[in-house]
């Protein structure tokens, strides 16, 4: 498979032989961004699934075990934006196989480790690394096809992350119940040392940047386009890790507490029907779908306000999240790329850290509405969250969020 070259694409009868209409979509490389993207979600919220067997090994509370995926939203925060700049002329493929390695490192410390502190240290390296791949995916997946195939391409290859959330999490959690904990995370080490071998294999090679045709961070955050999708992205994930982290403590008072993973698995399992639906319809739709997402998301947040005391309303709830959610990673990296253009790998990485910022926000926006008021009103406060975000996408119709086909503008 040879790279794609955008600059000939645009160009008047420079169109590569496999940017026909019929061309095939490079599935083997594809699948392998989205197994790179399962590990690094999985191993972000894999403590999750695990938390009261990890600190009862480590002797700490669950508290405590629970910084853990605090230390891994740190480290993608801090090393998204400037690793990211520092190697946009790093060799596309070196750069993915270094940042994959990092997570063989992470995850085989972490289950051998004996003791806090070299768990979060652990911990911080595996978000240091995630941060890094997640930014660099996006970027990778829409060089790989021509661009009537990119909304396809990248259903495909963020499907991973939502996979990791709908059934990778709770395999841990029965994994831990079944064994130890301690082997999940070396099950993570042995898929990801395969995923080296397989990308290796699948995944072309694409050179990285020259360094004068790099945009200043500053420059790109003013391209039109990239700021309104990265408020979208800040509010839209803020507004679900405020009920998803907290989702226990939220169904408790209802008599629900032993119904979370029935709920979560869901939510999980309709995710997956939202990417579908994402790559089938995002090359035109983009927009559209963006608008429903996050009425779909309110409308869910409205259920829980006002029917939770409804169990049959409340997974009818669960549902209409997870088509909601199911594909937005989808939809905001191919919009801020689309906005980005050229200066695509460090408008993912600006994505990349806004989306880990809502992770770790959502946790302390939940966790203070729990101190002062009651859970009950988790669902208000993500629907609050939400309205910037759906008014955002319904104003950025020029830029960010814009009609028309994919690649079209």
């Amino acid at each position: 498979m040879s790279p794609i070259d955008d600059k000939a694409m645009s160009r008047p009868g420079t169109l590569p032989l496999h940017s026909t209409t019929n061309a095939r979509l490079p599935l083997a490389g594809l699948l392998a961004l989205a197994t790179t993207g399962f590990i690094t979600l999985l191993t972000e919220t894999m403590p999750a699934g695990v938390l009261p067997e990890m600190s009862r090994d480590l002797g700490v509370s669950e508290t405590a075990a629970g910084q853990s995926v605090t230390a891994f939203a740190i480290g993608a925060i801090l090393a998204a934006i400037p690793l990211t700049a520092a190697t946009t002329g790093w060799p596309r493929r070196h750069l993915l196989l270094v940042a994959i390695a990092g997570f063989a490192i992470a995850n085989t410390v972490t289950a051998l480790s004996e003791s806090l502190a070299l768990t979060l240290a652990a911990r911080f390296l595996g978000g240091i690394v995630g941060g890094l791949l997640w930014a660099l995916l996006a970027g990778y997946t829409r060089r790989m096809v021509p661009p009537h195939q990119r909304g396809k391409a990248m259903a495909i290859a963020m499907a991973g992350g939502t996979v990791a959330l709908s059934v990778g999490v709770p395999a841990a959690a029965l994994l831990a119940k079944l064994v130890e904990w301690r082997y999940a995370f070396g099950i993570m080490t042995a898929l990801t040392l395969a995923l080296i071998v397989w990308v290796v294999a699948a995944v072309p090679n694409f050179p990285g940047q020259p360094k004068g045709s790099r945009l200043p961070l500053a420059r790109t955050f003013r391209i039109p386009g990239v700021a309104p999708v990265l408020l979208v992205t800040l509010t839209f994930v803020l507004a679900h890790n405020t009920l998803y982290t907290y989702i226990a403590p939220f169904l408790t008072p209802l008599g629900m507490a032993g119904q979370v993973d029935a709920v979560l698995l869901t939510f999980g399992l309709v995710s997956l029907v939202s990417i579908w639906i994402a790559g089938a319809l995002i090359h035109r739709h983009l927009r559209l779908l963006m608008i429903l997402a996050c009425v779909l998301f309110a409308t869910f947040a409205v259920l829980l306000g006002f029917f939770s005391s409804a169990p049959a309303l409340v997974y009818a709830g669960a549902a209409l999240w997870g088509l909601a959610f199911g594909g937005t990673s989808t939809l905001l990296q191919t919009a801020v790329a689309e906005a980005a253009g050229d200066a695509g790998d460090v408008a993912q990485a600006l994505l990349t850290t806004g989306w880990n910022v809502g992770i770790a926000g959502g946790g302390v926006i939940g966790g203070l509405v729990l101190g002062g008021l009651d859970a009950s009103w988790l669902s208000w406060v993500a629907l609050a969250l939400l309205v910037p975000a759906l008014a955002t996408v319904l104003t950025a119709r020029e830029h960010g969020f814009t009609k028309g086909e994919l690649g079209s503008r």
